[in-house]
């Protein structure tokens, strides 16, 4: 059988584009070397699959740190509100939550999944598992096909590569397209963990792992104290350091500080941002002189998390049994700040392969962010997490997945159909 359209890779991205190529008129090759379709897809917004976020445009641009602003091209074709509709042509209702997050109403990633491969299935898209690409064919100067592992040649005049980054290579992303990327004479700029739990050498993180902390705000900055970034979210102590989606989302700007060859990265925690320094020192104050007679440790109890109360007094340098009546103004100005600015010192990530998403990949101003297509090689098709775009969890990176998979589906349909 010829093929108008090869896609390589099963994920989101790859699902996306052999459904679009089906949609404009292609005869389409789904090619994922894995056992089945999808892992990543099933995994993602916690197995409840995050489909997209309906913010505008603009601040959807923002959520986007690496790279955003190439996105108003695949935006000006397939947006997130198209996705939305996308979906619920095909049977699946969403619902949205906090921060603009859309899920399905089923809360099940398989049943988004099952609606894609249904679709394929109705358009004809011939999906083989179980195969494994070990080149992009280059003839004369354009896309010929592809190589499988095994030897066999595959022809087709457009190729779609939406293998993944390096996250997460239990499902399958393990970095092949790069090479491929590479042959075509593309650059792959620097490949580093996004969306990853961070590493502390503090020697009471330990003490903390298993605490979690609501509407935190964490800071991220320079060697120069000044703030790079901060994030407001929620947050984990781990036995390595700090995790959740408040510190996901600063971990690019760690690895960014120590790439510029810092040894560790200062991080500050804000467990109240909501209340200003002054008004938090009042409220300590407050609360100590209505229970005089209680220890300063009892009557902070319920107002700051109980396990970091021994942790902040002996960085204040308050006694915990302290009462009010001895309650000395400086060591409490000094808590109040520790609220308001704990020091982290960030001394790496986990890495690139625990990461959620891959930072780098396919330098984009060698492809046209109208139609994906590569400026240096007609025929090929990028799309997904290969290319130097990421965003933030919260349905930011599976909107770029599909919007690209989407536009590069369509092009490469209308170009060679």
């Amino acid at each position: 059988m010829k093929y108008d359209c090869i896609v390589i890779g099963g994920g989101p991205s790859g699902l996306m584009a052999a459904i679009s190529a089906g949609l404009h008129g292609a005869r389409v090759l789904l090619l994922e070397k894995g056992d089945r379709l999808g892992r990543k897809l099933l995994i993602s917004g916690g197995g409840r699959c995050n489909v997209t976020n309906n913010k505008e445009i603009d601040e959807l641009i923002q959520h986007i740190p690496g790279n955003g602003r190439f996105m108003y091209g695949p935006f000006s074709v397939f947006n997130n509100r198209d996705i939305v509709r996308f979906f619920e042509e095909l049977g699946i209702r969403l619902k949205e939550e906090d921060r603009g997050r859309m899920f399905p109403v089923s809360d099940k990633a398989k049943s988004v999944l099952d609606a894609l491969l249904t679709k394929m299935r109705d358009l004809d898209v011939v999906i083989k598992t179980n195969t494994a690409v070990a080149s992009v064919r280059y003839e004369q100067g354009a896309v010929a096909g592809v190589k499988l592992r095994g030897g066999e040649q595959i022809d087709a005049p457009a190729v779609i590569i939406a293998s993944g980054g390096m996250s997460v290579p239990k499902t399958g992303s393990t970095g092949d397209g790069y090479a491929w990327a590479r042959a075509a004479g593309h650059t792959i700029t620097d490949l580093y963990p996004t969306e990853v739990p961070i590493r502390s050498k503090e020697p009471w993180i330990k003490e903390l792992q298993g605490l979690s902390l609501r509407h935190i705000v964490l800071t991220v900055q320079n060697a120069k104290g000044k703030k790079i970034i901060a994030h407001e979210g929620d947050m984990i102590f781990t036995h390595f350091g700090i995790s959740g989606p408040a510190v996901l989302r600063c971990s690019q700007f760690v690895v960014k500080e120590l790439k510029k060859g810092a040894t560790a990265v200062q991080l500050q925690l804000d467990l109240f941002p909501e209340q200003k320094l002054e008004d938090l020192q009042a409220e300590l104050y407050r609360r100590a002189e209505a229970e005089p007679k209680k220890a300063f440790k009892n009557v902070i109890k319920g107002f700051i998390p109980e396990r970091m109360i021994p942790l902040l007094l002996a960085k204040s340098e308050l006694d915990e049994d302290t009462t009010f009546a001895n309650l000395p103004k400086k060591p409490l100005a000094t808590l109040a700040e520790l609220l308001k600015a704990l020091p982290i010192s960030a001394s790496g990530t986990l890495s690139i392969e625990e990461a959620f998403i891959t930072g780098g990949g396919v330098h984009l101003k060698e492809v046209t962010p109208s139609t994906m297509q590569s400026k240096l090689m007609p025929g090929l098709f990028f799309s997904g997490e290969i290319l130097d775009l990421h965003g933030y969890t919260g349905g930011f990176n599976i909107t770029v997945a599909f919007s690209t998979g989407y536009v590069a589906g369509k092009s490469a349909a209308e170009s060679y159909a």
